[in-house]
């Protein structure tokens, strides 16, 4: 059994709703009508009640086996071989949610600005007029918090659905300290202006707390980026090797997540898009080989290489 809670639930105490099979349903509630739902809110505990699932005060471990078909086609005697195969995953996950931040490449750009200026907004309950009255910020659209999961039936035929953020302990957004790195220095508040995502009303309001945000200085390989970029390139790191140019994004990770008393950090690319790069022996087809040819200032090594390798 698990919860997506940090205090193991006893059977007894659980508020979720049973999941049952169909078989075990009286003959007249066997017939299920897919309009036919039931919800609960997201102050219910979920519990799994199998053999593959377990639970510990510090994670919930499950089992999962994979089915799929491997076929192979002999041409020759027109002959197709069927071959299932099953595969385990074994799946854990942390059930105290830990303090995370999220560090963004690109940070100063449309996505940037508009996710940050978005949390901001939620956090805050920032509110602002548009012509059609006041309006409220939200999480619509987003997949953990606006929409609903289906689990199973219960006892009545009907499907029962959760909200999808509790299925397991999840992070809210309102709750992630953002960073990150641009190759323009203006502050997010001069980003956000230059998007033109966010109504004017609300632009004004987030002001006062987006221009304070100024992404750190980023790698900046003009080979690898479209040349319309350069005269924005005005906020970069050192010119040097790309070694240094490692160690260089690995320290301000470690500054970002030791300043903001942070557990874990992600960092995700949002920048403008690079061009392919070779994939080749001898370059960047092991760990090893990567790490050596940052180290050799290989031409090939583009600046998400870098950001990829100082994550890990």
């Amino acid at each position: 059994m698990a919860t997506n809670g940090h205090t193991p639930l006893m059977k007894q105490n659980s508020k979720s709703t049973a999941i049952v099979e169909v078989n075990s349903l009286s003959e007249d509630n066997q017939h299920i009508n897919p309009a036919d739902h039931y919800g609960v809110t997201s102050d219910y505990s979920i519990c799994v009640d199998s053999n593959n699932t377990t639970y510990s005060n510090e994670f919930i471990e499950s089992k999962y086996i994979y089915e799929m078909n491997h076929c192979e086609v002999d041409h020759r005697t027109k002959r197709v071989e069927i071959i299932p195969r099953k595969y385990q995953y074994n799946f854990r996950t942390k059930r105290q949610v830990q303090r995370t931040g999220v560090m963004l490449v690109g940070w100063g750009g449309n996505n940037g600005t508009t996710c940050t200026g978005a949390i901001i907004a939620n956090r805050d309950k920032i509110t602002w007029m548009r012509k059609e009255g006041e309006q409220f910020p939200n999480y619509y659209g987003s997949l953990t918090q606006s929409t609903t999961i289906r689990i199973g039936s219960n006892n009545e035929g009907k499907e029962v659905h959760i909200p999808f953020n509790t299925i397991l302990p999840m992070l809210h957004p309102n709750d992630i300290v953002i960073g990150g790195w641009d190759i323009n220095g203006a502050n997010l508040s001069e980003g956000m202006k230059r998007a033109c995502v966010f109504d004017y009303a609300l632009q004004e309001k987030l002001n006062p707390m987006m221009s304070k945000l100024k992404p750190l200085p980023s790698i900046y390989y003009p080979d690898f980026i479209a040349a319309n970029q350069e005269d924005r390139a005005n906020n970069l790191i050192p010119k040097g090797t790309k070694q240094q140019d490692l160690e260089h994004i690995r320290n301000d990770i470690r500054t970002f997540k030791r300043t903001h008393n942070l557990e874990q950090v992600i960092v995700l690319w949002t920048a403008n898009t690079e061009r392919y790069v070779d994939v080749r022996s001898g370059l960047n087809q092991t760990s090893d080989e990567i790490l050596q040819s940052i180290a050799a200032n290989e031409e090939e090594i583009s600046p998400s290489n870098i950001f990829a390798c100082a994550a890990i």
